[in-house]
């Protein structure tokens, strides 16, 4: 007699009438592979297992590569929508001031930066009571400072959108902050002929919010949002 229980009628009549349940089970299929396996011995090579093996590893690497490709596009929704929500506040205020003191406020909470900074160029000081009230999210630099900042040695002209991981800040970018800013968003701002030109970065504490290797469509259409605000400002 044999050793092995004996499958119940009832099991039996499960498995003939919905048969599709155990074709769908990955984990099963593979133990009646490997029974069959070992029913017809070491010595015969079924090549039919070996395909199949291979199909569940291609259709492995597929599932994979699907869940890649939507979280992707989840996460570039999402992208999408913070972007928009800061567009939108940063385009409410009324006032000059406050549209340039909202960028360190609600427009850096929406993006999830830890500091927003805005430098323009000029060749007059910046010792100005108004700038000097707007220390926290405005500098003032010298011509020429904003290529130099974003090129940083490297060859060819300034991008408009620079993504790279730091060290440590720039302190005449983020002032006392700058010892934990890990990783930087540098937007360079063309605000017309005959003026100089700005730039508006994003530092931010978390080393891999900003790297190279991220796509920069979303930071350029918020930048030629800002500019475009920037220029009536200006005007």
């Amino acid at each position: 007699m044999s050793s092995r229980p004996a499958m119940t009628d009832n099991l039996r009549e499960k498995i003939i009438a919905q048969p599709d349940v155990i074709l769908e089970d990955r984990d099963l299929m593979r133990a009646l592979i490997a029974a069959n396996d070992r029913a017809k011995g070491g010595n015969i090579v079924d090549l039919r297992g070996i395909a199949m093996e291979r199909l569940e590893a291609r259709l492995a690497r597929l599932e994979d590569t699907h869940r890649s490709v939507i979280a992707a596009a989840y996460e570039n929704l999402a992208g999408t929508n913070q972007v928009h929500r800061a567009i939108l506040r940063m385009l409410d205020p009324v006032e000059f001031e406050q549209f340039l003191r909202d960028l360190g406020g609600e427009v850096a909470d929406i993006l999830r930066v830890d500091s927003v900074r805005l430098v323009l160029e000029s060749a007059q000081d910046g010792d100005e009571p108004a700038v000097q009230r707007l220390d926290d999210v405005l500098g003032i630099a010298g011509p020429g400072f904003v290529n130099d900042y974003l090129a940083q040695g490297q060859r060819g002209g300034a991008r408009q959108v620079t993504l790279r991981q730091l060290a440590e800040g720039d302190a005449r970018i983020y002032g006392p902050a700058a010892q934990h800013i890990r990783s930087e968003a540098c937007l360079l701002l063309d605000f017309g002929p005959g003026r100089l030109p700005g730039m508006l970065a994003m530092g931010a504490e978390d080393p891999h919010q900003f790297s190279p290797q991220q796509g920069t469509d979303l930071l350029a259409f918020f930048a030629g949002v800002f500019e475009r605000a920037m220029r009536r400002w200006l005007s």
